[in-house]
């Protein structure tokens, strides 16, 4: 099997500031990589900020890894990473919230069907004829949502965040165990796989955390009727309807959250002979 790309669709957040978003596909590998939000300036690996350095380190392993298991060539991409690490690191970190991070998961087209690996809030949805399946984790939205609370009215989803969001993010960010891609050994522990029976004419979205919350934060569609909608609407259509929901909640207050707008990133795929 291999995968045909129909659409694809990667936007920041915020036009002032870089996407630290990648995407890319191959004819049987497929990924979506978000990086974890710097929560200082750039310095670490350079005039780069820490989330794209990584978001285009893991991509470009990706691109450069060969047809084999998905674990495979997830060993392979943390391999690349964690070199590419080591060459690039200007001075030691200030703390674990600066090591580079991110979240991301990746499809292969294989003989058993397709195989997924990921680590943290990326997602994906599979439809086989009328049913549709979420792959990947389930993140709590509700507890970030009752951390963000805690902030209305006291600069929340501002582009330049007050000390005491920094604070708790930093504080998050450092506690262990963290199952991320990222440039430590530890970050390889608990990759969540899953291997799910596959036939021409399926179909394969795969999201960053930022286009999936129009089904996981903000319940404007659920799985079915985004998959539905893929067809009728395109990714752009979508992509315009996320950021009208959160144009109109400019304070973040009916959804808390930590940014107004996070960088949002789909692949939409179809499974081939």
């Amino acid at each position: 099997m291999r995968f045909d790309l129909l659409q694809s669709l990667s936007i920041a957040g915020d036009a002032d500031t870089p996407n630290d978003d990648r995407i890319g596909c191959t004819g049987s590998i497929a990924w979506v990589i978000d990086g974890a939000t710097d929560l200082g300036p750039p310095g670490l690996v350079g005039t780069q900020g820490g989330a794209a350095w990584i978001a285009d380190a893991a991509s470009r392993a990706f691109a450069s890894a060969r047809d084999e298991s998905i674990d495979t060539i997830c060993a392979h991409v943390f391999d690349q990473v964690e070199r590419r690490y080591a060459a690039t690191q200007t001075r030691d970190a200030l703390g674990r919230w600066e090591l580079p991070s991110a979240a991301f998961l990746a499809a292969r087209a294989g003989p058993r069907g397709i195989e997924l690996a990921w680590a943290a809030d990326c997602a994906a949805l599979i439809r086989r004829g009328d049913s549709v399946e979420r792959i990947g984790p389930r993140v709590d939205r509700e507890r970030e949502a009752r951390d963000a609370a805690q902030f209305v009215g006291h600069g929340l989803g501002a582009k330049d965040r007050p000390p005491e969001i920094t604070a708790l993010l930093r504080q998050s960010r450092s506690r262990l165990p963290r199952h991320v891609l990222g440039v430590e050994p530890l970050a390889r522990e608990d990759l969540g796989l899953a291997v799910v029976p596959a036939a021409r004419g399926d179909d394969v979205l795969l999201m960053s955390d930022g286009f999936a919350a129009l089904v996981d934060s903000y319940a404007a569609l659920d799985a079915e009727e985004l998959m539905a909608s893929l067809a009728t609407r395109g990714l752009v259509e979508l992509a315009f309807e996320l950021r009208a929901i959160e144009a109109g909640d400019a304070a973040c207050t009916r959804f808390p959250r930590f940014k107004r707008s996070d960088d949002g990133s789909a692949l939409w795929l179809r499974v081939a002979a």
